[in-house]
């Protein structure tokens, strides 16, 4: 297997296949929030959905470093 992309913060330890599905959900955060942001400069997204995509990635930078 390839080395992963993903480098854990400092004081962070999990094996490193939790690691990779850990990852699966910050990728999907990051390519929803990529989403919102876009949708939000058309106003079509709701405040709070921003706001919870926010709050999930603000999660993944207690794990990872990015």
């Amino acid at each position: 297997m390839t080395d992963s992309i993903w480098k854990l913060q400092t004081g962070v330890s999990m094996s490193q296949e939790t690691a990779q599905e850990v990852a699966k959900i910050a990728c999907a955060l990051k390519s929803l929030s990529a989403y919102v942001t876009l949708m939000h400069e058309n106003e079509d997204a709701p405040e709070e959905l921003q706001q919870l995509v926010d709050e999930g990635l603000e999660a993944m930078k207690k794990i990872f470093v990015w």
